[in-house]
């Protein structure tokens, strides 16, 4: 992206957050949608720290970890390229035929829409999670454990990216498609905070190798905590989680720049 694209999409951000700042009590609002909205895994933390030693063998520090990397790579997801979940909508409303005849690539404007004062929340809980994770991790936090925590973060966000550009493509020919993206994000928050291998092989399985579940932040905790080896997965394959994550990213676009060109209206 060019600097003078990267300027226009600054100015349209900064745009769309002055206009909710408008209407001061929704944009408050909207954050506290978006904290409660990550209740259930303040629960699960609070009653794993409370009432379990552990899960799977492993400590209740290290199981902590994964919601919390699963979380703020979600955080990022929606402030960053969240609008792609629920494009559905805008293909039934007609936007993304208006979107074409703009010079703007039409990915860039479909997340430029509006600006994600929910992630807000998000982000905030998201942060307190990782901080008291790390306040309660036996950890040596070492500059490479803290790179390639950052690295699993950013390739968790692009992975869960991944997953909704793919459903929105499939919208593109299918409006209805984009219903697969609530049952994705149900399964995202299900089975996305404690560790897979507590789960019957074959369900653990298909969130590894099916819907990729497993490398958001399961592998990436696993790896960092020394669980690594006893994921059922090949050890380089999990710790290779963040370039997953930039591979599934680059491909699920390609998949977008296919499907825009063989899109052709929403009546077909």
């Amino acid at each position: 992206m060019s600097m003078n694209a990267l300027r226009i999409v600054w100015r349209i951000t900064r745009l769309n957050f002055r206009a909710q700042l408008e209407y001061r009590a929704e944009f408050l609002m909207m954050i506290a949608i978006g904290a409660v909205w990550q209740v259930s895994v303040i629960v699960f933390a609070t009653v794993l720290l409370t009432r379990f030693s552990g899960m799977g063998g492993w400590d209740s520090s290290d199981v902590l970890l994964i919601p919390a990397t699963r979380m703020m790579a979600h955080g990022l997801f929606v402030l960053l390229l969240g609008r792609v979940h629920g494009l559905g909508r805008h293909i039934q409303e007609g936007k993304i035929d208006a979107y074409l005849l703009r010079p703007l690539p039409v990915h860039r404007q479909v997340q430029l829409d509006s600006f994600p004062t929910n992630a807000i929340g998000d982000l905030t809980v998201a942060a307190g999670l990782l901080a008291g994770a790390l306040g309660r991790s036996h950890l040596d936090w070492t500059a490479g454990r803290i790179t390639y925590l950052i690295a699993a973060i950013l390739g968790g966000m692009l992975l869960e990216a991944a997953l909704f550009t793919a459903v929105a493509s499939a919208s593109l020919r299918f409006p209805a498609a984009d219903y697969w993206g609530n049952w994705l994000e149900e399964l995202l928050g299900t089975f996305g905070s404690y560790p897979l291998n507590v789960l019957p092989k074959a369900v653990g399985g298909l969130l590894t190798y099916g819907l990729p579940l497993a490398f958001v932040a399961y592998f990436p905790a696993a790896v960092l905590t020394g669980h690594g080896h006893g994921t059922g997965a090949p050890y380089w394959l999990a710790a290779g989680s963040p370039l997953v994550g930039v591979l599934a990213y680059l491909g699920a676009r390609l998949l977008w720049r296919w499907s825009l060109r063989h899109y052709t209206g929403v009546n077909g």
